[in-house]
């Protein structure tokens, strides 16, 4: 069975980048017939929070992206030692002693040479040296010469030369871990079959490749996306709090919009508002992802964002409606919305007093016209028929017939169609609000 996994780190809210690496390999999943992993990478003791883990869960299931299992890097420490026993007996793993600084210097003095700043091991004098001195190791794991090459589910066929790439820093003086090895062990044991990630790690793949093989495990399948930035092209943040899954949620932003959107971001789909996710699932193809960038525009998804509430059943929202929202008026309302939250203007226009807009020209037409108020019981053919009326007696046709009333009768020049919405005024607040009265 096919394996994908969503490895964050557990050290600030999602944003929107970390939520669409999360939302392919969950849909890449589905699609295939496979399992997702959830994998908290929660090594970092120092910024790791328990409340971070909490909203990643609580953001990704608002998403509609559910977990097969969730696996912790911290209750995985064994695993990780053994491993690293294992590459020591090999020979892949090796000691190192240099400062950072001196590490800085070597790095310096190779491109000041125009040659790449890859690590070379010291001499065996030099690690004599350093270890009378009583430096602390920290350990690098050693690249087989040769070509590393894999095909990318994206980008293609991709290669290496492992002359031209620095032996990785596995763990620090200190035992602590960095990512590269850790991730590897838990890809193998955890059986994951594709790892789908940002374009930023295609050179540590070419490393962690090596990684799998000295592991004696089977190497996943491979594909790296273009990373998301934002409208003018700079990068995203965890610390971007306006573009956090938290923040978009307070706005208002429903999880289908922020789905069908991220899903079809970077691809060559129409970005369009989806039913559900099974439509995302079933539509989800390696072949559709672009090498182009892309990018995240607020505008784009709030317009998919009225795309999904003008389709919602009032059944889907009813416990999340301001109070006195009805059914009747989310029907008259849903096809003018942003959010829902919206619907509460439109609540406290049906029932509470509001001043009219009324232009001095249009005030003895607007007279006219309440004079031929029908009476009730009022429903969608009300207007039509009385607008008609109005027509007759005064001349009056499109926008000076139309809008002189919307203004009168809801205080805006915009809005949801009156046939609906004119009945849930009523009769007594319509005729006031044509004389030019508070009601």
């Amino acid at each position: 069975m096919t394996a994908f996994r969503f490895a964050p780190s557990p050290t600030g809210h999602l944003h929107v980048g970390n939520a669409r690496m999360a939302l392919i390999n969950w849909l890449a999943a589905k699609h295939m017939g496979g399992r997702f992993i959830l994998r908290l990478d929660d090594t970092d003791t120092e910024r790791s929070r328990d409340e971070y883990a909490d909203a990643i869960r609580a953001d990704l299931a608002w998403l509609g992206i559910d977990w097969a299992a969730e696996e912790k890097q911290s209750g995985r420490l064994a695993s990780y030692e053994a491993a690293f026993e294992k590459l020591k007996a090999q020979g892949r793993v090796y000691p190192c002693f240099e400062t950072p600084e001196e590490l800085d210097y070597m790095r310096k003095r190779l491109r000041a040479r125009g040659l790449p700043p890859i690590y070379t091991p010291p001499t065996d004098e030099k690690l004599r040296s350093y270890v009378d001195e009583g430096r602390e190791a920290h350990w690098r794991f050693k690249l087989a010469a040769g070509e590393i090459a894999f095909d990318d589910l994206v980008r293609g066929p991709v290669r290496f030369q492992a002359e031209n790439l620095s032996d990785p820093v596995v763990r620090r003086h200190d035992g602590t871990w960095l990512y590269m090895l850790p991730s590897a062990v838990d890809d193998a044991d955890m059986g994951i079959t594709h790892v789908i990630r940002g374009e930023d790690h295609v050179a540590n793949t070419a490393l962690q490749i090596q990684m799998f093989e000295a592991l004696g495990a089977p190497v996943p399948a491979f594909a790296h996306l273009p990373l998301m930035t934002d409208i003018e092209g700079g990068g995203l943040s965890k610390r971007m709090g306006s573009l956090a899954l938290k923040d978009l949620r307070a706005d208002g932003i429903e999880p289908m919009a922020l789905a069908s959107y991220l899903a079809h971001l970077g691809t060559s789909d129409d970005i369009k508002a989806e039913a559900g996710m099974d439509a995302l699932v079933a539509a989800f193809d390696f072949d559709h992802f672009s090498r182009a960038t892309p990018k995240f525009d607020p505008a784009q998804l709030k317009r998919l964002n009225a795309q999904v509430l003008h389709a919602t059943d009032f059944t889907a929202v009813a416990d999340r409606l301001p109070d006195g929202v009805t059914a009747e008026l989310w029907n008259a309302v849903r096809a003018n919305l942003e959010r829902v939250a919206d619907t509460a203007l439109w609540r406290d226009i049906r029932e509470t007093d509001i001043d009219p807009v009324i232009d001095a020209e249009d005030a003895g037409f607007l007279a006219e016209a309440a004079g031929l108020l029908p009476g009730g019981p009022w429903d969608e053919t009300t207007w039509g028929a009385w607008t008609g009326a109005v027509k007759a007696a005064t001349g009056r046709k499109g926008k000076e017939l139309f809008m002189p009333l919307r203004r009168a009768l809801t205080g805006l020049d915009h809005g949801p169609e009156l046939k609906a919405y004119l009945p849930l005024i009523g009769p007594e607040r319509a005729n006031k609000r044509l004389r030019g009265e508070r009601g």
